[in-house]
């Protein structure tokens, strides 16, 4: 790695102390970046905990799911400012939904930049400053743009993409694709995507696999009660006390909290974020509403910002107190070998092992296994508890009918109900004539033009 030449004489300790600084980059933001915080004061930026925890774990392709303002795209301005300066002829990215997004990124970066003590240091002189485009002159380029451009980096050869608020990009998938051909093929190149949710679309599916292990990346979420915003909110958080014991006339105590709170406790809430939390909502925030800002979980996340038929708060409340699904060890030796990749890779989630003399009721829903939509199968015991459930989106319509047959014979035969639609019809075929699977769910239908059922 390059260093930054210094441009006065300096001793070898210095010089020592310098390159280590520069091969560091949470100690290059320290010494060299300065930002405006909360209180409007212009600081050295020193790593939250968030953001430190993210630089230490980062894969070359990571997903950083979050609450609102924990200062993850300032974190990517500062590295990309600190490896373009320091890594001649490399090229940057930093992708924003909005245009008025990407102009205050490009000037927040302009002011990184120019806040550099350039009378002690010779750093790389910038030869151009405009068009949200910085040049350096060591080769190196720091591009901001707005998603929306389908082929947006192809030609480039890009160190480190950020995608900020990607759930809000119209194509994500496309400009994925496009931005994935453009990484560097070095080890040190990274690809990251940052973002709130936005219900459930395509961010949301990338995410899940993810976070299941079926994806090259890697996952991250911050919920609205991390350490960062203990420092960030401070002031909203000394507002919300001063409320809490005007309106109770004292301070919030563990013995008052309800069974949300409580939950919100023990997941590392502490009791002046949950004073801030009454207080946002006492404002006329809806629950729903605050959810989708400041999320405590993933699923809490895309479920409070997507349309749901159900209600979802509903859905909330219950997530705690899902049972996690057993392990290939846990299973044991009656699971049928050829589901056991299926567990191993998460497709398949077993929760409770068939009990003998237990009827079982199997639903599955049939897709063409072209990695677009997941096939699936859901398996409720005879007091409606689900014992079971599959879903993959890579099975094959033919190879989904053996794993039908292997699940339904192994939960007692269980009584199975196939969607009946163009991808069921094979299913249904394959599972009666080659399998002889019998204990199917079957409808009369009426033709009216034969006057046959």
């Amino acid at each position: 790695m390059a260093t930054t030449k210094v441009k006065t004489k300096v001793n070898a300790k210095t010089a020592k102390k310098l390159e280590a600084i520069n091969a560091d980059p949470a100690r290059w933001f320290n010494n060299f970046v300065k930002i405006n915080n909360n209180q409007n004061e212009y600081i050295p930026f020193i790593l939250n905990e968030q953001q430190s925890h993210f630089l230490k774990n980062m894969d070359k392709y990571s997903i950083i799911l979050k609450s609102r303002a924990l200062g993850f795209t300032t974190f990517s301005l500062a590295y990309c400012l600190w490896s373009a300066l320091n890594k001649p002829r490399t090229n940057y990215l930093v992708v924003s939904y909005k245009q008025d997004s990407a102009t205050a990124l490009f000037d927040k970066l302009k002011s990184f930049y120019g806040g550099l003590p350039h009378e002690k240091y010779n750093f790389p002189k910038d030869t151009q400053n405009n068009r949200l485009q910085m040049k350096f002159d060591n080769g190196s380029t720091i591009t901001l743009a707005v998603a929306g451009n389908k082929d947006l980096g192809r030609g480039l050869n890009l160190q480190y993409v950020l995608l900020s608020e990607f759930a809000f990009y119209s194509n994500q998938e496309k400009l994925l694709l496009s931005i994935e051909q453009a990484l560097a093929k070095n080890d040190t190149s990274k690809l990251v995507i940052e973002t709130t949710a936005n219900g459930f679309n395509y961010m949301q599916t990338l995410y899940s696999n993810a976070s299941k292990g079926k994806s090259r990346y890697k996952t991250f979420f911050f919920p609205w009660f991390a350490s960062a915003y203990k420092q960030q909110f401070k002031s909203d958080y000394d507002e919300a006390e001063r409320w809490f014991k005007a309106t109770y006339h004292k301070r919030l105590t563990p013995d008052w909290l309800d069974n949300d709170e409580q939950i919100l406790l023990e997941m590392g809430a502490n009791l002046r974020q949950l004073m801030w939390r009454q207080w946002k909502l006492s404002g006329g925030t809806s629950e729903n509403s605050f959810k989708q800002e400041y999320p405590s979980n993933a699923l809490e996340a895309f479920i409070s910002t997507g349309q749901s038929v159900f209600d979802t708060s509903k859905i909330v409340n219950r997530l705690p107190y899902v049972t996690p699904p057993m392990s290939v060890q846990e299973i044991g030796a009656s699971l049928p070998v050829s589901l056991k990749s299926y567990v191993s890779r998460k497709a398949l989630n077993v929760f409770e092992l068939p009990k003998q003399g237990m009827k079982y009721y199997a639903g599955c829903d049939v897709s063409s296994g072209s990695s677009k939509d997941s096939s699936t199968i859901s398996i409720l015991d005879e007091t409606g508890k689900q014992v079971l459930s599959f879903y993959d989106n890579k099975v094959s319509i033919y190879k989904f009918a053996s794993v039908i047959n292997e699940i339904g014979h192994w939960y007692n035969y269980a009584f199975t109900t196939v969607e009946r639609n163009g991808y069921g019809i094979p299913i249904l075929e394959r599972l009666r004539n080659k399998y002889q699977y019998m204990n199917l769910f079957k409808m009369k239908i009426f033709d009216q033009n034969s006057g046959r059922t």
